[in-house]
């Protein structure tokens, strides 16, 4: 009963390695980051043929079989983590505010942030939408200035890859 128990903690540790690295992989493919690619991809083949070699060498184990499962399951979930601890690549965030949209804007480039104002409307009047574009890394402390600022702000956030020229703080 060890040695079941054993391998089923193996194949669970290296399914977690395997996934999390796919995750990672899959991330990167959408930054174009082609050698990391490379790298990971590599590595996690090699993990996921050790993994599939102990499940299929024993197919009456059950708990061989239960480790494999919880193993993709946690390493969606770590790989989720890491890629996040990571922030590699830029985004794009959107903020709309009713009332503070020129604050926002003043303070923001204070703290060295590049925006865009563009003037809206929206369901109650006028709004002030800034879009800003920034390294993933600088989210959360653009995030947390909009708020102290504008507890009522709209913020969001979407994945982008810059093409061409513009203002990309380091």
């Amino acid at each position: 009963m060890t040695n079941a128990f054993l391998s089923a903690l193996l194949i669970f540790a290296l399914r977690i390695v395997d996934v999390s690295m796919m995750v990672v992989r899959i991330l990167m493919v959408l930054r174009g980051r082609k050698g990391l690619v490379w790298l990971i991809g590599f590595a996690q083949a090699a993990v996921f043929v050790i993994a599939i070699r102990q499940v299929m060498s024993d197919l009456d184990n059950w708990i061989n079989i239960a480790g494999y499962a919880a193993g993709f399951a946690t390493g969606n979930v770590v790989g989720m983590w890491i890629e996040e601890r990571l922030a590699i690549g830029y985004g794009h965030v959107r903020v709309i505010s009713s009332r503070r949209g020129a604050t926002l804007a003043e303070k923001l480039r204070a703290a060295g942030f590049a925006i865009t104002q563009i003037p809206g409307r929206g369901k109650d009047g006028t709004v002030d939408i800034l879009a800003i574009s920034l390294p993933r890394r600088k989210i959360r402390a653009l995030k947390e200035l909009v708020i102290e600022i504008d507890p009522n702000a709209f913020i969001t956030v979407e994945n982008v890859r810059p093409i061409h020229r513009g203002f990309w703080p380091r």
